[in-house]
């Protein structure tokens, strides 16, 4: 066995069929149970289950149970950033599937990645604050200026409370759909919480599409055009 990280045992996890569809309605960060994953999946009940054991045993989800029901989440953002970029390397190199309707574009301009804003609106903020040089990347990942901490202040993002988090304070996470990166990491996730608290946009029921309201849409452009 070669040394580093035993990549076959994940991409073996991943590359069922059935187990991607669980992996990537998951994606909504929202838990769902064994029923709404088989749904999902297009299988039987007990062949959901079967699923899910093997990917709770190699730790790419979690399991919750609160009364007679058990939900199944994603184990963290790592292994959202994970089924981001495949699905990124999935969209360039792949066999095109058959676009499902309009639902396809709304994903395409703003959907939610885990916790944080995705899609062209995502990739767009992202842009904004690298251009002012709110964030720098390095070589060891992304960093915040004191100017960009003021920034996301001034929006209404209580820092202190984000550097208190164990969670990465911010983190470039490629777009499967626009093949560049869009912010991730807790400030990712509360940009996003405040774009909604901020009345811009909200979550469409049973789907990962950010709906931004025309105000919002205004709003959120005259913002990074700044």
């Amino acid at each position: 066995m070669k040394d580093g990280p035993d990549l076959s045992r994940v991409a073996a996890l991943v590359g069922d069929p059935a187990r991607a569809n669980m992996l990537s309605a998951l994606m909504s960060g929202a838990a769902l149970t064994a029923s709404e994953l088989a749904l999902e999946a297009g299988v039987t009940p007990s062949t959901a289950s079967s699923h899910l054991a093997r990917l709770s045993d190699g730790g790419l989800i979690t399991i919750a149970s609160q009364g007679r029901h058990r939900y199944y989440a994603l184990a963290g953002p790592e292994v959202a950033s994970m089924l981001e970029a495949i699905a990124g390397v999935a969209a360039s190199v792949g066999p095109k599937r058959v676009r499902p309707g309009p639902r396809d574009d709304a994903m395409r301009e703003a959907r939610i990645c885990y916790d944080h804003l995705a899609g062209a609106r995502g990739v767009a903020l992202y842009d904004f604050l690298a251009r002012r040089g709110f964030v720098c990347e390095e070589a060891r990942g992304l960093s915040l200026d004191a100017s960009g901490h003021a920034w996301f202040r001034d929006f209404g993002i209580d820092m202190p409370a984000l550097e208190a988090s164990r969670r990465p304070l911010c983190r470039a996470c490629l777009d499967w759909s626009v093949r560049r990166s869009h912010l991730a990491g807790s400030l990712g996730a509360a940009m996003l919480d405040a774009i909604m608290d901020k009345g811009w946009a909200r979550r469409v029921k049973d789907s990962r599409v950010i709906a931004f309201t025309p105000p919002g849409r205004n709003a959120f452009d005259r913002l990074i055009a700044a």
